[in-house]
């Protein structure tokens, strides 16, 4: 005698039994207000924005010269990005000192915060120099490298990395410290030596005090790539905004800003996607 034993699948609630759940995207008003419903309401939001900004400017309430209008800033920006405009290799030039100062605060600033928090004679040391530099303000930096390293590209790239590797060493330091110790010692009787924890609780636990520091590192390296290109440089956005204030072209002026802010949400995308693929289980949807 024998008995067949058939494989249980199982269904969603309301679904036919045997039947495999539809997982595909639904076609409807309400599907695609679900999906697309944020994106389409940014849009909304910005041309709101920018329609009311063009009305008060038209209207003459406030000096074309504090606030040109917005049809002016988006003309003024497609015609620099042109062949003889000053908009293309100016980004460029930026962009890469940028991102060459934040890869370079990352490479120091992650493993020297991850020292600090796993090592309290490193900490002692080393912790009153970062926090006198992350109080320091930029600005006041700058005179100082002009006068060591004057004019030059490499002045500039150390004000970024300045800007930016200490929010970074702190956030990492943070993060270790305030490590679950439960899970470091379930860790323990289950045999994990030094490295085995710091691989596999200590660092997945400080990847999104990290993830945060990077941001907060790239909103101080953006300041510190104004400033440095403001008053020691002669190329760079921050160079664009100075010469378009001494020129009076607010048109130019704003389109700058406005690429500044598209620059910084641009990188702040990225850390999101790199936050995404180094730390799924934070994934949430917002």
């Amino acid at each position: 005698m024998s008995a067949t034993v058939e494989p249980k699948t199982a269904n969603a609630p309301g679904a036919e039994p045997g039947r495999t759940p539809e997982r595909s995207f639904r076609y409807g008003p309400l599907n695609y207000l679900r999906r697309y419903g944020a994106i389409g309401l940014v849009i909304l939001n910005l041309t709101t924005f920018f329609i009311i900004w063009e009305l008060f400017a038209r209207s003459g309430a406030v000096n074309p010269l504090f606030l040109p209008k917005p049809s002016d800033v988006f003309t003024t920006m497609f015609a620099e990005f042109g062949p003889d405009g000053v908009l293309r290799e100016n980004i460029l030039i930026s962009a890469q000192l940028f991102g060459s100062g934040m890869l370079a605060a990352a490479a120091v600033g992650i493993p020297i915060g991850l020292l600090m928090g796993a090592s309290r004679v490193v900490d002692a040391i080393i912790s009153p120099y970062v926090w006198a530099m992350a109080s320091l303000p930029r600005v006041a930096l700058m005179p100082l490298l002009i006068l060591i390293l004057g004019f030059t590209t490499t002045a500039r790239f150390t004000l970024v990395f300045l800007s930016a590797v200490f929010p970074i060493i702190i956030n990492c330091m943070a993060g270790v410290k305030t490590v679950d110790q439960s899970l470091v010692r379930a860790g323990q009787v289950f045999g994990a030596n030094k490295a085995q924890l710091y691989r596999k609780v200590i660092f997945p636990f400080t990847l999104p005090f990290i993830i945060s520091g990077l941001n907060q590192g790239m909103t101080r390296g953006l300041v510190g790539l104004v400033i440095a290109e403001i008053f020691g440089g002669n190329k760079g956005l921050g160079y664009l905004t100075k010469r378009a204030a001494e020129q009076y072209n607010s048109p130019l002026l704003y389109a700058v800003l406005l690429i500044l802010v598209i620059f910084s949400l641009l990188f702040v995308q990225i850390v999101r996607w790199i936050e995404i693929k180094a730390a799924p289980w934070r994934n949430y949807q917002g």
